[in-house]
C-alpha cells in the first residue's frame, strides 16, 4: 500500500458522497418491500436489479463528476483500479435482507486515496439514518458526533455477527471461542451493526468471508467514532485482506478479543 498525506479535497468529496448516498436511497427504497427478480451470482449471493441499478447511478456521477478516479464496486467491472482516488462501492450491503423486507440493509460508499480509505459511509435507507467518517475527524452519525461506547472488558461487552452461515470451520470455532467471552451476542444487521457500534449501542462486531466493497467504508466510520477494526490477526484491512474482519469500541476491547482468538 502507498504511502498517504490528507488530500485538499476531502470536504468537497465528503459533500459528493453524501450526494451519492442520497441518490442511492431514493433508488433503494423505490425498489424495497417491492416484487424482484432475485439471480444467484457465482459464489451464491443473491443481486437483484435493485443492486445492479443503484452502482450503475453512482457510477454514472463519479465518472461525470471525477472521470479520472477509479471504481471498485460490487455488481460491476472495476475501472482504474490504480488511480490515485478509488471509489469502493456496495450498493445494497445486504441484499438478503433487503430482499426479505428487512430494513437494516445499507448502502457503503468509500473514497481511497493512495490505498488509504480517506472516507466512509454507512447509510441505511429505510430508517434514514447515515453515518460519515473522514479520516482523521470525528465521525458522524446524521451530521452529529458519535461515539463508541465505554466498555472496555469483553465480559460486558455485546457482540454482533451477520450470520454464522459464512464461518467456515476454523471461523466457527474462533467466533465461539469470542462469543463465550461476553455477555451478549446477537446476529443480524450486516452493515447496520457497525453503525451500531459506532454509536455505542453495541461493543463489537465480528466477520469473515467479506471483501474490500463490504469494509472499507467501514474504516474512516469506526475509528472516527473512537473504535478499531482490524483483521482477525490485528492487522491494518486494505484491498487485499483475507476478508476477516474484528471491529471493536476501542483498543482495550480489541485487544481483548483478539486475545480470545489466538
Amino acid at each position: 500500500m502507498q504511502s498517504s498525506t490528507t488530500p485538499p479535497e476531502t470536504e468537497m468529496l465528503a459533500r459528493f458522497a453524501d450526494g451519492l448516498a442520497n441518490v442511492a436511497d431514493a433508488m433503494a427504497m423505490t425498489y424495497f418491500r417491492k416484487p424482484l427478480d432475485v439471480e444467484q451470482k457465482a459464489d451464491l449471493s443473491p443481486v437483484t436489479q435493485a443492486d445492479r441499478a443503484i452502482e450503475a447511478a453512482m457510477r454514472e456521477s463519479i465518472l461525470k463528476e471525477y472521470p479520472a478516479h477509479g471504481i471498485l464496486g460490487e455488481e460491476h467491472e472495476d475501472a482504474r483500479l490504480d488511480a490515485q482516488y478509488l471509489w469502493v462501492l456496495d450498493p445494497i450491503d445486504g441484499t438478503k435482507s433487503f430482499v426479505s423486507g428487512m430494513p437494516t440493509f445499507g448502502t457503503l460508499i468509500a473514497c481511497l486515496f493512495n490505498g488509504t480509505p480517506e472516507l466512509g459511509i454507512i447509510s441505511i435507507p429505510p430508517t434514514g439514518e447515515r453515518w460519515m467518517g473522514r479520516r482523521g475527524e470525528p465521525s458522524t452519525f446524521n451530521g452529529e458526533p458519535c461515539r463508541t461506547s465505554g466498555r472496555h472488558r469483553l465480559a460486558d461487552a455485546i457482540l454482533y455477527t451477520t450470520t454464522p452461515d459464512t464461518f467456515d470451520t476454523e471461523g466457527r470455532a474462533q467466533f465461539e471461542a469470542l462469543s463465550s467471552k461476553v455477555a451478549m451476542r446477537r446476529f443480524g444487521g450486516d452493515c447496520y451493526g457497525y453503525g451500531l457500534l459506532a454509536s455505542g449501542h453495541i461493543d463489537l462486531v465480528f466477520e469473515m468471508n467479506l471483501h474490500p466493497y463490504d469494509y472499507m467504508a467501514l474504516i474512516p466510520v469506526i475509528e472516527g467514532a473512537g473504535g478499531v477494526i482490524t483483521d482477525w490477526k490485528g492487522e491494518r484491512l486494505g484491498l487485499h485482506s483475507e476478508g476477516q474482519v474484528l471491529a471493536a469500541a476501542n483498543a482495550a476491547l480489541h485487544a481483548e478479543a483478539l486475545a480470545a482468538l489466538s
